[in-house]
């Protein structure tokens, strides 16, 4: 399976010119609206983590995702993608899709027969089972109760909150550890807008998630990580300010886009995603304006859009012809 994914502005730039300032990349579901990088210690930069810096990651997180499970820090959750499938020795996993291609492409490399299926219930005899909730990139949820009865029926059960963020009620991190069979990945890039630190959760039982800390190696993430970390994760406010904001921005984005002609098909706080009637055309109509948005090679008609910064509104309304005030 090709690796194909956003964020690839470099090729929007060669393609479709301009500088890298001139763009605005709406490809990726990052929140454009960071969390403000805090003042870092020259240890963060100069010395390898403690072990006491580890956990108070680790305690941060867990009292941000409402668990008492084993968490694992790791370069951002793609790296816990890569490592999952090399866990166990199985057969057959089933992929809830279409979804995040990494998944498919991870699991295959671990030797794994990958099938791809429509429902929750369809994921029923798997030796690994991949649901991701909110789901990317269609922004399907499915009911945390419904999720935790498939531990039951399958080997391994592997759940994504990417984009879980703004979503608590969906999560079941606070059932992670409890379940021995369970895994639930976190993101920490994409809510708080700083995908280049790279980190991520692993949630999990302590028997298990030992053997991936074993995979990741004694200093999985960065200082800098760890202090940026600890400052979001524990900044509640800035948190909940920006939940309502990212719901106030899909209401205006969706209304741009019906303006436009095009038609929701689903999404999250952080990415919209719109039928059209041709993406690659509608894509090519938004880079000319250098904004960069994202398609799909099994769709001819849909495109993912990210929600613009507080600045970049006017740019966007401008190229899809509303008015600043739509």
């Amino acid at each position: 399976m090709t690796r194909d994914h956003g964020g690839n502005i470099d090729w929007a730039i060669d393609t479709y010119g301009g500088d890298p300032a001139d763009w605005i990349d709406l490809s990726t579901g990052i929140n454009r609206e960071p969390y403000p990088l805090p003042n870092l210690s020259a240890e963060a930069w100069t010395a390898l983590p403690t072990k006491a810096a580890m956990a108070g990651l680790k305690a941060a997180a867990a009292k941000a995702y409402g668990t008492q499970a084993d968490i694992l820090p790791l370069a951002g959750a793609q790296a816990a993608i890569q490592m999952l499938p090399r866990l166990r020795v199985g057969k057959t996993a089933k992929i809830l899709s279409p979804t995040y291609n990494e998944h498919g492409i991870c699991a295959r490399a671990g030797g794994w027969n990958v099938q791809e299926v429509a429902t929750l219930d369809a994921l029923k005899g798997a030796d690994l089972a991949i649901v991701v909730n909110p789901n990317n990139p269609d922004g399907q949820t499915h009911n945390p109760d419904d999720i935790l009865a498939l531990a039951g029926h399958v080997g391994t059960l592997v759940v994504d909150e990417s984009f879980g963020d703004p979503r608590p009620d969906l999560s079941i991190a606070p059932y992670a550890g409890t379940i021995e069979n369970l895994f639930v990945l976190r993101s920490f890039g994409k809510f708080y807008g700083l995908a280049g630190v790279r980190l991520g959760f692993l949630l999990g039982h302590p028997s298990a998630l030992a053997q991936i800390a074993e995979l990741a190696g004694p200093w999985p993430v960065s200082g800098v990580a760890i202090e940026t970390g600890i400052a979001a994760l524990q900044d509640t406010e800035w948190g909940h300010q920006t939940i309502a904001r990212l719901r106030e921005d899909t209401a205006r984005m969706d209304r741009l886009a019906d303006a436009y002609g095009w038609n929701l098909v689903g999404g999250c706080e952080l990415f919209r995603l719109y039928d059209t009637p041709s993406a690659k055309s509608a894509q090519d109509h938004l880079a000319k304006s250098h904004i960069w948005s994202r398609i799909f090679p099994w769709s001819d008609g849909l495109i993912r859009l990210g929600l613009p910064s507080l600045t970049e509104w006017s740019r966007v309304e401008t190229a899809l012809g509303a008015d600043n005030g739509i």
